[in-house]
């Protein structure tokens, strides 16, 4: 498989996590949702969901079965964010190693291609969840409550390469 078609998300939501509704969901026969937790749930210096995430989160999980796998090492902040949402987690993936992104669908005892996997960086979340199989979705970064969107320099740089190895990164739901 090239390195373009390995970074080519099924779906660039355009949107933060918050975009994907019960409707995306149910339109791309979603069963289950592994998400990424930092920049993709929470601004990356935050310790603690919004409520506008937690709404979003108890509206999704009584449809599918969620989990959240994260690089960061932290499991003491990574676990606290889990807890809140109610959900199991794993942290120190080392996306895109797929070792624990196999972990999380495996627990959730459904069809790896059916489990998509949700994150705002295309070298980690995309990139894990497309070796293993699963749907893609590419989200907007999550921003400070009350701050604008800044330049998110390696989401950036990633973006540039992946469209030079043949992605097309697009918003606006569109699906390769």
């Amino acid at each position: 498989m090239s390195w373009g078609k390995l970074l080519q998300p099924d779906l660039v939501l355009g949107d933060s996590v918050l975009g994907l509704t019960p409707d995306v969901i149910h339109r791309y026969q979603l069963q289950g949702l592994v998400l990424d937790v930092d920049e993709t749930l929470v601004p990356i210096r935050e310790a603690e969901t919004s409520v506008d995430v937690q709404q979003w989160f108890a509206q999704i999980k009584a449809l599918i079965p969620l989990w959240l796998v994260s690089n960061n090492l932290n499991a003491y902040r990574i676990g606290r964010i889990a807890d809140t949402l109610g959900v199991p987690y794993e942290t120190g993936a080392g996306k895109p190693s797929r070792r624990k992104l196999r972990r999380a669908t495996r627990a959730m005892a459904l069809p790896v291609e059916r489990v998509a996997m949700v994150g705002d960086r295309l070298f980690t979340d995309v990139l894990a969840g497309n070796r293993l199989g699963m749907f893609t979705i590419l989200v907007e970064p999550m921003v400070n409550p009350g701050g604008v969107a800044g330049k998110h320099c390696v989401r950036t740089g990633e973006i540039w390469i992946s469209q030079k190895l043949g992605a097309s990164i697009h918003g606006n739901g569109n699906q390769k």
